[in-house]
């Protein structure tokens, strides 16, 4: 199925879902540098992101995604292979239930889908880079447990199927709009060609609600992987160090 047919499947299911039971709700947001998985995506620039989100009181919802990006262009340039593209577009959609009062589940697929990517022709240790994962999370009070299984190959990893992230965070009401996130995740990643890729990630994120839809995001992020020089390309270092500051409207 492709791209413009899965958009329209969940258009169609979002227009018949609709009901004083269900909920629609948009975002569009920028960020001083668009971080996946403590993974630099735009390569130090900023990025415009913006989504939209439909929840049903079942606990059925879907979702669509989008954001620039320069990573695959990046890496293509790097090789000598023109394989320009930037957009990225994530289609999602799973099920949320309650355990117990304090307990709760979330089950979901997720498509990343990178438009056009020709990421494969960059050489025989590559793949197309769109990934399909599915994920399941648990959530006890401020903290989630989230693990999510590839069926794809990752991120354009050629033979990677099965690879696997591992993602911890709890979010904590500072009062007065503020919150504070830690967060730890392990990426792990199969294949012959992914020896040095496998990486854990950490950032610690202030957030602030300013009212009427705006949220601000202040996050500091780090990557200890085996090899850094694994992920530098053309002089950019995408696992470095670094702050990301967002800012996010919801209506």
């Amino acid at each position: 199925m492709n791209l413009k047919s899965k958009i329209a499947l969940a258009a169609l299911a979002l227009t018949a879902g609709s009901s004083a039971f269900a909920q629609l709700a948009y975002n569009v947001g920028v960020v001083s540098e668009y971080r996946y998985r403590g993974i630099a995506q735009t390569a130090g620039e900023p990025a415009v992101q913006g989504g939209l989100d439909y929840a049903h009181s079942s606990g059925f919802y879907l979702g669509a995604w989008g954001s620039n990006i320069s990573w695959i262009k990046d890496d293509g340039d790097a090789a000598g292979v023109k394989t320009k593209s930037n957009v990225e577009i994530d289609l999602y959609g799973g099920y949320k239930g309650a355990i117990t009062k304090d307990l709760s589940y979330d089950v979901g697929y997720l498509r990343y889908e990178f438009v056009g990517n020709k990421y494969k022709d960059i050489g025989a240790a590559a793949a197309n880079a769109n990934t399909d994962e599915a994920y399941v999370g648990l959530t006890y009070g401020p903290a989630t447990l989230k693990y999510s299984y590839a069926f794809s190959n990752l991120f354009g990893f050629a033979d990677s199927k099965g690879s696997s992230y591992a993602d911890l965070s709890a979010t904590f009401d500072l009062g007065k709009g503020f919150s504070v996130t830690p967060h730890i995740g392990v990426q792990d990643i199969k294949g012959q060609n992914a020896a040095g890729y496998s990486y854990v990630d950490y950032a610690v994120t202030l957030g602030k609600d300013f009212g009427a839809g705006f949220t601000g995001t202040l996050a500091l992020i780090s990557v200890n992987a085996d090899d850094q020089t694994k992920y530098t390309v053309n002089g950019y270092r995408k696992a470095k160090d670094q702050v990301v500051v967002g800012v996010k409207y919801t209506f």
